[in-house]
């Protein structure tokens, strides 16, 4: 089954993953650099918990089936995202880094059984989608730069 963000245990090895972060660290595939990867994770973040608005995008592939591979199969590297979330510019790499933090933190203090904002891509969603999902994308992102 994969990974809650919700489970203390991913929480605790994605945040250390998050400390571990340095800001030259050479990334694997794409184009973003360290503070746009963490701009880019807290986009999501936001949006998941209904802090930010990311524009509606649908796949031409059924929400359903496209749910499914987003949470069992493996992700490609430099894969589309959400149009929304592709950062241009710097970001400043702590304040993006404390504010990953801060919204991992209140994205598992809501209630994983409890109702969540509608995906700008899935429409409505379940806690445990949402925060496998999360957790799936942070590491993914993770990865990317060796953390």
């Amino acid at each position: 089954m994969p990974p809650l963000l919700h489970d203390p245990d991913v929480r605790r090895s994605l945040e250390a993953r998050l400390d571990a972060i340095r800001a030259d660290a050479p990334r694997q595939w794409g184009t973003m650099s360290v503070d746009q990867m963490l701009w880019h994770v807290n986009q999501f973040l936001a949006a998941a918990i209904g802090e930010a608005t990311l524009a509606t995008q649908r796949s031409p592939i059924p929400a359903p089936i496209m749910k499914f591979f987003l949470i069992h199969m493996p992700w490609p590297k430099s894969a589309p995202t959400n149009k929304s979330a592709v950062p241009t510019g710097v970001h400043d790499l702590e304040a993006e880094r404390a504010r990953c933090r801060a919204l991992i933190a209140k994205f598992v203090s809501r209630p994983v059984e409890g109702e969540w904002p509608v995906d700008p891509s899935f429409g409505p969603v379940s806690g445990t989608f949402a925060s496998k999902l999360q957790a799936k994308h942070l590491d993914h992102h993770f990865r990317q730069f060796n953390a």
